[in-house]
């Protein structure tokens, strides 16, 4: 069979052509519409990790508490998306005026990650400034890493080799609280996306942030509230009360008039005299004259607190700090904010501790041990002890300079043999006080009883006046008090009127025999200062005060 003709072909020519060419079209356009449909796919599936991301986060935020294990978790899953070097939070003080780089993690160098930094600088001039002032995110480059202001950050970025850092402000309640810093050795930016996670983690981070920090506070109030309801139930169990200061005589009236010059002040008070004078007693009634009558009264006796346990009873403590300290102590510096600090017996404070002591009174600021946070106090202090700290300053066993920080308002309180007109007075007092407390009835306190308690020298001033009666009420099966007179050694026989002895005299004899058994040799192992138990310098100031010199041969 022959072929068609060759001219029957050519109408069907242009219409193959229409067909071939509307199919590339057709393939052309689905190639388009399934790359975009891909793109959205990618993009969908990209907000969706996203999203997982910062409901991840929003969890682990939920669940955490403390700012530190909080900001870990938080670098932990944002590392997985930024692959950042560098992430810190900055935390604005109270006071505004500073901030704090709290943590610094490097997720690229575990060996290294997660230090607790103390980095402190005037806002003004730290890296987060601009978006703390604007509330919008900050993008610092290469040039303005190394123009940084503050000298802490700085150092800080050089030696970790940050060459570009993002600063997303964290804002809660419409109040600023510092910032979220995303850090690179990369300079160039970070791709928008990361961006707006970052922005929607920071929202997320500052909600935290803020229970966190009212966590913290309300934890600190509470363990103050707690060391206060030791304090006050203390308070409740004192043996006296200060609005029950008992005598009129003039050595004690003397003393009230002073305290009634400086109780309205914050001067520190320096209280002298020998133990058992009711120093404070005295302390009290100070603070309550005082503007700071309504906040605490703390006190501590500086001798009867162990060397290693003292700095840690006045400063408090981190969890950790030492062995033993498993939980956060608040000190009593801490306790007495805006109230009164009663420091008893501070010639006993140990050498090396007195310079914290006296930059904690200077400054009004003090850091706990183990910890580099710095507090800062509202604190009036007064100061009370039997010794003489001007002869220690002499022998080099007290600061100069602290001496003279307590040194400001001295008030010499007298010792009982001092005042006699107020004895009668003690005696019915503690009696009357005694007996309530035991049940009995003590209507009669016998005239002789009384003379030979008046003309006792009383070497252990009120308190043990305050004993002695306490042990009398004991003995008293009726309405009369019973006094053991025996047991007062050398107490003048009832009736007798003649002045005891003072104990200046008696010490006066007693370092004068010393002397003589010694030949007049104050130090070496056989010498008057050994035999007494005391230093050479010390008994030569005894000396000099008891007007003791040696004889001429």
């Amino acid at each position: 069979m022959s072929p068609p003709p060759a001219h029957s072909m050519k109408p069907d020519q242009p219409a193959r052509g229409r067909l071939l060419g509307g199919g590339r079209y057709r393939a052309s356009r689905r190639i388009r519409t399934l790359s975009r449909q891909a793109g959205r796919i990618l993009t969908l599936e990209r907000e969706r990790d996203l999203q997982s991301l910062v409901l991840r986060i929003n969890n682990l935020l939920a669940n955490q508490l403390e700012p530190q294990k909080l900001f870990e978790a938080v670098s932990s899953a944002l590392f997985e998306h930024t692959q950042h070097y560098y992430l810190g939070v900055a935390v604005l003080e109270e006071d505004g005026q500073v901030d704090c780089l709290r943590f610094l993690d490097n997720p690229l160098e575990p060996g290294r990650g997660r230090q607790h930094l103390n980095i402190r600088s005037p806002v003004r001039s730290s890296p987060g400034w601009t978006a703390i002032q604007t509330g919008r995110t900050d993008f610092l480059g290469p040039e303005r890493v190394a123009a940084l202001e503050s000298v802490e950050f700085r150092n800080l970025f050089v030696r970790e080799g940050i060459r570009s850092l993002y600063c997303v402000p964290l804002i809660a309640l419409g109040r600023t609280l510092g910032v979220l810093a995303l850090g690179s050795r990369d300079e160039s930016p970070i791709q928008g996306e990361i961006i707006r996670l970052l922005e929607q983690v920071a929202i997320q981070v500052a909600i935290a942030l803020d229970n966190a920090l009212a966590y913290q506070e309300i934890r600190l109030l509470r363990d103050k509230l707690a060391e206060e309801k030791l304090y006050l139930e203390e308070e409740v169990r004192r043996d006296f009360a200060t609005d029950q200061i008992i005598g009129d005589s003039p050595a004690l009236q003397r003393v009230m008039h002073q305290i009634a010059i400086v109780g309205p002040s914050d001067a520190t008070v320096l209280l002298l005299g020998d133990t058992g004078t009711g120093k404070e007693l005295l302390a009290r009634a100070i603070h309550e004259q005082s503007q700071r009558r309504a906040r605490t009264f703390v006190k501590l006796n500086c001798s009867a607190i162990p060397l290693g346990l003292l700095e840690s009873e006045l400063f408090g403590h981190e969890r950790g700090a030492f062995t033993g300290a498993i939980q956060q102590k608040v000190g009593r510096f801490e306790l007495a904010h805006q109230g009164t600090l009663f420091l008893d017996e501070v010639g006993d404070l140990p050498l090396e501790l007195q310079p914290k002591l006296l930059r904690a009174i200077q400054e009004r600021e003090f850091e706990r041990l183990g910890s580099n946070r710095t507090i800062h106090v509202d604190v009036r202090l007064i100061a009370a002890t039997h010794r003489d700290l001007a002869a220690m300053v002499a022998e080099g066993s007290f600061r100069s300079d602290l001496f003279y920080r307590f040194n400001v308002f001295p008030i010499r309180v007298p010792p009982l043999r001092e005042r006699k007109e107020d004895i009668p007075s003690l005696v019915r007092h503690f009696t009357q006080k005694f007996a309530l407390a035991m049940g009995r009835r003590i209507e009669r306190i016998p005239t002789t009883t009384m003379e030979a308690l008046v003309h006792w020298p009383w070497p252990g001033n009120i308190r043990e006046l305050q004993n002695l009666v306490e042990r009398s009420v004991i003995l008293s099966p009726g309405a009369e008090l019973r006094v053991p007179l025996a047991e007062l050694q050398g107490a003048p026989e009832p009736g007798d009127a003649g002045p005891a002895k003072s104990l200046e005299d008696v010490e006066r004899e007693h370092i004068l025999q010393v002397l003589e058994q010694s030949r007049w040799v104050l130090s070496g192992p056989s010498g008057a200062a050994a035999r007494l138990g005391i230093k050479r310098t010390t008994l030569i100031n005894r000396l000099k005060k008891l007007g003791i010199s040696r004889p001429a041969r």
